[in-house]
């Protein structure tokens, strides 16, 4: 890992932080978190991080299978991991080593038969630490925040003042701020 390695923990902390109150729940303790940011860190370091795009290259959206990821997801949020911290290790888990991609999936903007995105619902989002966009959406590292944000309001179908109330659930810079280090340190290991 680079020297940037130590900023990781604090990263993952502010995340799972942010995740439970934006769920109106009170966080574990700073050492719970701070061992599940340590685990995953070891994890990350152990496994490596999905290899960097060669330039021009596309990549494609990946997966992870559920017998893959439960694993992974137990040893890094701890044995009688409350329900909500084993939902946010699995999506940290998934933003980790799903392979990188360069042309997003438009889920963020996708509508139903009912004209609504479910990915703009703020029930559902809240259930994600990455907001309205996949773990993995190239956005996160291809976009500077206040063209990021632009990309959200014109794809916005609600009340532009829920997402003006909400935008750190929808668009939350903790989580920019994870992925443009793994963006980073897989280019570093590379």
């Amino acid at each position: 890992m680079s020297d940037e390695a130590g900023e990781f923990p604090g990263v993952v902390v502010a995340l799972l932080r942010r995740f439970f109150t934006q769920n109106a729940q009170m966080p574990p303790a700073e050492s719970d978190l701070a061992g599940v940011a340590e685990r995953l860190q070891a994890l990350v370091a152990e496994r490596g991080l999905p290899r960097p795009l060669a330039p021009g290259e596309r990549g494609a959206p990946g997966g992870m299978s559920e017998a893959e990821c439960a694993p992974l997801v137990a040893r890094v949020a701890g044995v009688g991991a409350p329900p909500l911290l084993a939902e946010a290790v699995r999506q940290l888990v998934k933003a980790c080593f799903y392979p990188e991609f360069t042309v997003c999936r438009d889920s963020y903007r996708e509508a139903g038969a009912d004209g609504a995105c479910r990915r703009q619902e703020l029930a559902r989002v809240r259930s994600r630490i990455s907001g309205t966009h996949c773990v993995d959406c190239p956005h996160w590292v291809a976009h500077k925040p206040e063209a990021h944000r632009g990309l959200i309001q014109e794809a916005w179908r609600g009340a532009p003042s829920v997402l003006a109330e909400h935008h750190g659930v929808f668009l939350p810079e903790d989580f920019r701020t994870l992925r443009l280090w793994l963006h980073r340190e897989a280019r570093h290991g590379a």
